[in-house]
């Protein structure tokens, strides 16, 4: 042990004269700790509520979409070969996007119909891990159930288990689809209608997913809409999520006019941005908490200055340097800066430990996307936390340890 560490070390430790000094440092040590508590648990439950809606975000989108200009795509197996030898595409499947109205006996609501192909959407999109009821497979495979009026069975339909609820249906009901992009007539625009039998639910955890998507096979979307051999367009899936941009621009340019693309970043920019000022918006606010403590930590070492002006004249008397003493006083106000940080790392650890096993804490879905409050960690999170504590501590004992350093030892025993 140093000496300056050993001095600074025991200075802590002495029992003073002035109580009031002990009980100002503890409210800094307490400070520090509140401050970084509060940060960490700020911080991972931002960037869990950022990870979480990405992963459910891409749970139903895929990374990179590839259009057309004209909205239509034809020689879509041609294309999808093409565009799944572009390096870091692991996949791609068709898919045909159109809004709908769907109605009941009881309940009209509009929703987005999506038609898809089982077997290529696997690959591109997590299906399985969001369905809840009845099964994919079932969409491509119409199982017996209430026949049209031709008598033959009806195609079937998946839908987000809220809008399933809106619309009062369980498996093996009927649903009428209607769209607008009905058949051309002498007296205009007949909207189609044809009815579906409910044979599954999913579960996104997004609550505007959940109310607003519905799924019925590619086949019956292109005969239903009249798109026999054509789809809107097709879902690309990337090797590396944050390489979307990236290889969106690969498969542009290897495809060339008319096509173009958008990547999963692009289609939610805004949301993500957002999410990104929120979380640094919350480090400055809660930073101050830190500057308080720092603030505290100022007034604890320039009364325990004031306090020991007699000690540092005796010990410059002996020998002890003017870098010495100011490093005494450094070293002190760093250590109630790395007690309070270590406090600070095993509450806010411990506390977001609470929060992700139990999740005590919920949210109403249709508000926040989420049901319950999400908590991600991240290494970087927190030593950035640490280094910025520890950081602004050091600061906070510059100026007490400098006037430290500067006490004339003959002006301060002069009259002992």
């Amino acid at each position: 042990m140093s000496f300056e560490f050993f001095v600074s070390f025991r200075y802590l430790k002495a029992k003073r004269k002035q109580t009031f000094i002990s009980i100002i440092t503890l409210i800094s040590i307490g400070g520090v700790a509140l401050g970084v508590t509060a940060l960490i648990i700020v911080l991972a439950v931002m960037s869990g509520f950022e990870n979480d809606l990405k992963n459910k975000i891409l749970g139903l989108n895929a990374h990179v979409l590839v259009l057309s200009w004209d909205n239509s795509i034809d020689d879509y197996s041609r294309l999808r070969q093409k565009v799944e030898k572009v390096p870091g595409v692991t996949g791609a499947t068709p898919f045909i996007l159109t809004q709908v109205l769907l109605s009941t006996s009881r309940q009209v609501t509009g929703a987005v119909l999506r038609g898809l192909e089982i077997d290529s959407a696997r690959r591109v999109i997590i299906l399985d891990r969001i369905i809840r009821t009845g099964s994919w497979r079932a969409l491509e495979e119409p199982g017996p159930g209430v026949a049209g009026k031709d008598g033959a069975a009806l195609p079937g339909i998946v839908l987000g288990q809220e809008l399933a609820k809106q619309l009062g249906l369980t498996l093996g009901d009927t649903v009428s689809v209607v769209s607008p992009l009905g058949d051309v007539t002498p007296l205009g625009r007949v909207p189609k209608m044809r009815a579906f039998r409910l044979v599954g639910t999913f579960e996104s955890g997004m609550y505007e997913y959940d109310s607003t998507i519905s799924f019925i096979s590619l086949a019956q979307a292109q005969a239903f809409l009249g798109l026999e051999g054509r789809v809107t367009g097709l879902e690309v899936k990337t090797r590396d999520i944050y390489e979307a941009a990236e290889i969106a621009q690969a498969i542009k340019g290897k495809l060339g006019f008319p096509y173009w693309t958008k990547d999963w970043m692009r289609m939610n920019k805004n949301l993500f941005s957002a999410l990104k000022l929120e979380k640094l918006v919350m480090f400055i606010i809660l930073t101050l908490i830190i500057l308080v403590a720092a603030f505290n930590i100022v007034s604890s070492l320039i009364m325990v200055v004031m306090e020991k002006t007699k000690d540092i004249a005796i010990l410059k008397s002996m020998g002890a340097t003017a870098s010495s003493i100011l490093k005494i006083f450094v070293l002190e106000g760093l250590i109630i800066g790395v007690v309070g940080t270590i406090l600070g790392l095993a509450g806010g650890i411990g506390l977001c430990e609470i929060l992700k096993r139990y999740q005590f804490i919920k949210l109403p879905s249709d508000v926040y996307y989420i049901s319950s409050l999400p908590v991600l960690m991240k290494g970087t999170d927190i030593l950035f936390v640490v280094v910025a504590t520890l950081g602004i501590t050091f600061i906070a004992t510059l100026y007490p340890a400098w006037q430290a350093s500067r006490l004339d030892p003959v002006e301060a025993i002069r009259y002992e």
